[in-house]
């Protein structure tokens, strides 16, 4: 995990505000959903993204391809790009 080296305050209705800075890095708008996971001692925030998000194309259909244990989603057209790209790329063993 990364430090931003921001800090805040819980108000006391529990909300703590996430700067504009951190929001404009990882897309975060006005009314965007923000799923929340605890990972032991810490509290993750991320922007939601359906279960059956293109991880290429953001492309949603049931249709979508779940790889890799269930860790990549993706779209048979997100499927191409990303073949395409990693047989354009010389990969070192």
């Amino acid at each position: 995990m990364k430090s931003t080296g921001i800090v805040r305050k819980v108000d006391e209705l529990g909300r703590v505000v996430i700067p504009i800075e951190l929001r404009r890095i990882l897309d975060i708008d006005t009314k965007d959903e923000i799923e929340i996971f605890t990972d032991s001692d810490s509290i993750v925030l991320r922007k939601y993204k359906p279960y059956m998000t293109c991880a290429v194309t953001g492309e949603i259909s049931d249709d979508n391809l779940t790889l890799g244990d269930g860790n990549l989603v993706l779209s048979k057209k997100g499927a191409r790009i990303l073949l395409e790209e990693i047989q354009s790329k010389k990969l070192d063993d």
